[in-house]
């Protein structure tokens, strides 16, 4: 990794850990905490695109200033993921009810995960740089039996992630396939990722860890 530059993840995500670790990256978390319906409702632009770059940004601005992060020579990450479904964004549905609502919309058809991302460089003195984007992944889902959704919502896994699916969890049973980004699905977009570190003048292999055998 580029000496004296921690890469710092705003998000408590373990898929987006994982992620970032098979990838040679070894962040340290610090979550946001953000009040994402606030500031999702005092946006005038509520474009998927928007809301998401928006709230990944605000994730990673919040924990700038902690004490885990305050001073010190950085590159900060914040995403956030929503599902475009039926013309309307939704996120993590929370409780079983809402799951098995939202999967009666999705089973065989499909929907387009938005996930958006936000870049900050910090140079540890109060400088700093951004760049923001966001990547869309329309996936194709299948059609669970009665039986496998409520063993599905019964794992509480859908409950807390966008959508109400995982890629790389128990949903990946019951997504028929995916047209862009897998990584993107999963909740931070490898490819995006390195664009956005080229904005701010690294490169993905800076932050690498090194590795031997």
């Amino acid at each position: 990794m580029l000496p004296g530059v921690r890469f710092v993840l705003a998000s408590a995500s373990p898929a987006r850990l994982a992620v970032l670790r098979a990838a040679g990256i070894e962040p340290s978390v610090v979550v946001s905490g953000v009040d994402e319906d606030a500031i999702t409702a005092a946006l005038a632009d509520t474009s998927p695109e928007n809301v998401t770059t928006t709230l990944a940004l605000a994730k990673a601005e919040a924990v700038v200033d902690t004490a885990a992060v305050a001073g010190s020579a950085a590159v900060v990450v914040g995403c956030d993921s929503m599902l475009f479904l039926g013309g309307e964004l939704v996120g993590k549905p929370g409780t079983a009810e809402v799951a098995r609502k939202r999967w009666a919309g999705m089973a065989g058809g499909t929907g387009v995960l938005v996930t958006g991302h936000a870049v900050l460089r910090l140079d540890g003195a109060g400088g700093r740089v951004t760049a923001t984007g966001s990547e869309s992944t329309t996936v194709r889902f299948a059609e669970p039996s009665g039986e496998e959704l409520e063993a599905y919502l019964g794992t509480g896994e859908p409950l807390q992630v966008a959508g109400g699916f995982t890629l790389d969890g128990l949903g990946g049973w019951f997504v028929e396939g995916i047209d862009g980004d897998p990584s993107s699905v999963i909740g931070i977009s490898l490819p995006l990722t390195r664009r956005l570190l080229a904005e701010v003048g690294l490169t993905v292999v800076d932050l690498w860890q090194q590795r031997t055998g």
